[in-house]
């Protein structure tokens, strides 16, 4: 008998892709995910995630409130977000069904575990019925998988292995499934897998998982197509995947080495380190006491606030945009220190430069806002040449002559920086109200005054040293889209559209919050509406109406989740729409 192989499938060629791996906390979605966007990372797409976890630490299995995801967007072009609809849904159990297939467009890719699909996981989903068998599937694409059964089968005779640990290594048949769809080579993964695991069962077993989703796509004739999307034409250069949170601890090492500091977690500023700290809200709350000293004390270091939905704990992992008047007015007294907010999970390296930089330049402590969505979407990142960064000068005193700890320096007001232990240098610090020059403690109400004033004039001076607001399309028009943080990429690719429908309108997204770029305000003014989306209840919004006495529209959201391309493009044509009414 000679075997035949299946027809061989033909390739259509796609601009891009969004897919979504979910399943229970504990079924490796986030690895999943991370491993498919590594490959095709690998493989020169663009690409932009978002992991969306649950805040439980386990809850039950099978539920709604343990289900766990991981969208992807890829593309042979830029892409600014992870996408707004998947196109694409792998669902491992009926709770990440339920979970995710009001978002699935219709007519999309639906990959079910049916495995998973019994009575007692129905249940703890609240479906009534079988959805594999009531047609509430049937404007989808459905593509049903017993993966759980079959991967047990090719992993039948590890017999090393408890049946807990076979049922782990499933979610790497999903993934080498849509490898095959998707023309991505296992390579990748199976070197991830040979150094993350030194037993070498589970090795084996992660190993055969994988390839026996590959081989069932290649075998079965459930797939009617495969997809080919090819390399975005990036600029040249090497190029990695980066987080957000990598970023910043990427930005922080190198802002150490381009000073020849050594680089401290913990506040070691007054000893002449590179200090830096990072928390969320909550943590960023506790720490304000000190922040306050820090600034008082006028010692450079950088705050990182990676921001989450609060108040208090909140949604410890769901994102929001919600500290920024704590940046701004969270501290006793006038104490205003530097705001910087991060765009993209690549911007977050540029801004920790920036951060160090500022907070050298004006001895002061400098905050950096990223948040949650921000921090833990990815995207190519190209690694710039060491050669390329400027240097970030620190100089420490060391003469005695002249010297007076808040002696401050004619263009940047900052105080000098000198090191505990330099002969002659000692003086005074601490909380209390101090005397110019010397910083000895004093009550007088014209030495309070000044270093008050000296401190805020230094915090807004480093607007000389910052690059002017950009504007992305016309320098004035009907509609300016104001953003900040990672509101970027959904404000940018709305902007986008709605340019390409003929609509007058641009976007700018500040970078820079305290103090404001110089020509900020002139940028404003050069259009006849003012659109804010943010993840707060209005912030920005409030903060530019005070500063600038401006109409401002603000766009709220405190969803726990970030901007869809889709929500600003619609609010976009409906302010514009209003404008054309008679």
């Amino acid at each position: 008998m000679i075997e035949t192989k299946p027809q061989e499938l033909a390739f259509e060629e796609l601009d891009s892709v969004i897919i979504r791996f979910s399943g229970d906390s504990g079924d490796g979605m986030q690895l999943t995910g991370t491993q498919f966007t590594n490959t095709s990372a690998v493989l020169g797409n663009d690409i932009s995630t978002f992991p969306d976890f649950p805040a439980e630490i386990r809850a039950p299995a099978g539920t709604l409130a343990g289900v766990s995801g991981f969208q992807v967007n890829l593309a042979n072009s830029d892409v600014f977000t992870p996408g707004d609809a998947p196109n694409v849904l792998v669902a491992m159990n009926p709770a990440a069904l339920a979970a995710n297939l009001a978002d699935l467009e219709p007519g999309g890719i639906l990959i079910l575990n049916t495995d998973a699909f019994q009575a007692k996981n129905l249940k703890k989903a609240h479906f009534e019925g079988n959805p594999l068998e009531d047609g509430t599937l049937s404007k989808y694409n459905v593509i049903s998988v017993p993966i759980s059964t079959l991967n047990k089968a090719a992993l039948a005779d590890l017999t090393e292995l408890s049946n807990k640990e076979v049922e782990r290594t499933k979610n790497f048949f999903a993934l080498g499934l849509t490898y095959f769809m998707y023309d991505r080579p296992l390579d990748t993964t199976l070197q991830w897998i040979s150094h993350k695991f030194k037993n070498p069962v589970i090795a084996e077993a992660n190993t055969r998982a994988l390839k026996a989703g590959w081989n069932y796509g290649d075998t079965t004739e459930a797939f009617q197509h495969r997809y080919r999307i090819r390399p975005a034409q990036l600029p040249p250069g090497t190029y990695r995947k980066v987080t957000g949170n990598e970023a910043l601890s990427l930005g922080l090492v190198t802002a150490a080495r381009l000073a020849g500091k050594p680089l401290f977690l913990i506040g070691a500023a007054f000893g002449g380190a590179m200090a830096a700290t990072a928390s969320s809200g909550p943590g960023l709350e506790l720490k304000m006491e000190a922040i306050n000293l820090a600034l008082v004390l006028e010692l450079p270091m950088v705050i990182i606030d990676v921001q989450r939905g609060g108040p208090s704990t909140g949604l410890p992992t769901k994102t929001e945009q919600s500290d920024l008047l704590m940046a701004y007015f969270g501290r006793n007294g006038e104490s205003p220190i530097p705001i910087l907010a991060p765009c993209t999970p690549s911007d977050c390296f540029t801004m920790a430069l920036e951060a160090f930089r500022l907070a050298v330049r004006s001895m002061t402590p400098v905050f950096v806002l990223s948040d949650g969505y921000l921090g833990n979407s990815s995207e190519p990142w190209k690694i710039p040449e060491a050669s390329s960064l400027p240097r970030i000068v620190v100089k420490h005193p060391t003469e005695r002559e002249g010297f007076q700890p808040y002696r401050r320096e004619e263009e940047t007001l900052a105080r000098p920086w000198a090191i505990p232990g330099t002969p002659g240098l000692e003086h005074r610090i601490g909380g209390l109200g101090k005397a110019p020059l010397t910083g000895n403690v004093s009550y007088k109400p014209e030495d309070h005054l000044k270093m008050v004033t000296d401190r805020a004039e230094k915090v807004a001076r480093l607007a000389d040293a910052i690059e002017d607001q950009p504007v992305f399309g016309p320098s004035s028009g009907d509609l300016l889209v104001v953003g900040w943080g990672s509101t970027f990429g959904a404000i940018r690719t709305a902007v986008q559209q709605a340019q390409a429908a003929g609509l007058s309108v641009a976007s700018t997204h500040i970078r820079y919050l305290n103090p404001f770029p110089h020509n900020l305000e002139g940028v404003l003014r050069s259009y006849k509406k003012i659109l804010v989306p943010e993840m707060n209840m209005g912030q920005l919004a409030f903060l530019l109406r005070g500063r600038f006495g401006l109409d401002i529209i603000s766009y709220p959201k405190v969803l726990g989740r970030p901007f869809t391309i889709g929500e600003i493009r619609t609010r976009i044509h409906e302010i514009l729409a209003q404008g054309r009414k008679p």
